[in-house]
């Protein structure tokens, strides 16, 4: 694989904002990057305790790390060459912070999870408009300290805040194509 990295520091002032030229072709969250202490706990993490599956990384990466991937979502890790640039593993568990957030189908299932696992969370409900919208969160961090949320969102509906503008609605699920007979597996 050919590696090609390009940086463009161009600050150059827009002022044709709101124009068909201005939309972004995005369609999903591909995935999350995470740096980590020991990419072999970190694994065993995202894959025992949330579902993860290992899957294969090109071999160009001139660094230690995993790939992982389900649900639609990716987990990139990547071994730290510096631990302090990471976040404290005995931190306090605050929602305000900065987290990730999965949506969960079960979210009676993933606690009972955590509690096999033995992962400290914390848990909050939020019923904001007293009309049975209830959504649930769990909160809790990665071997890293990095925070992560799983909740039940699809109970909250999406209400705009002003114009739609651009703004685009999943209407399936974009998942990469599998492919079952070349991986190092089939072999």
């Amino acid at each position: 694989m050919e590696k090609k990295e390009e940086t463009n520091n161009n600050k150059e002032e827009r002022n044709n904002e709101g124009k068909e030229e201005d939309r972004v072709p995005q369609m999903a969250l591909n995935h999350v990057s995470r740096l980590c202490r020991d990419v072999k706990e970190s694994i065993d993490f995202y894959s025992k305790v949330l579902g993860l599956v290992l899957i294969e990384r090109p071999p160009a990466f001139e660094f230690d790390g995993a790939w992982l991937f389900n649900y639609g979502v990716g987990v990139h890790l990547i071994q730290a060459k510096d631990e302090d640039s990471l976040p404290k593993t005995d931190r306090v568990l605050d929602p305000r912070d900065n987290h990730i957030s999965f949506q969960c189908e079960d979210m009676e299932a993933l606690e009972q999870r955590l509690k096999q696992f033995n992962v400290k969370y914390t848990k909050r409900t939020i019923d904001e408009d007293k009309k049975g919208t209830k959504i649930d969160q769990l909160f809790f961090c990665d071997p890293d300290g990095y925070m992560i949320e799983m909740c039940n969102c699809e109970n909250l509906k999406l209400v705009p805040a002003g114009s739609l503008g651009n703004i685009k609605l999943p209407c399936d699920r974009h998942n990469p194509p599998v492919d079952l007979e070349n991986g190092r597996h089939a072999k």
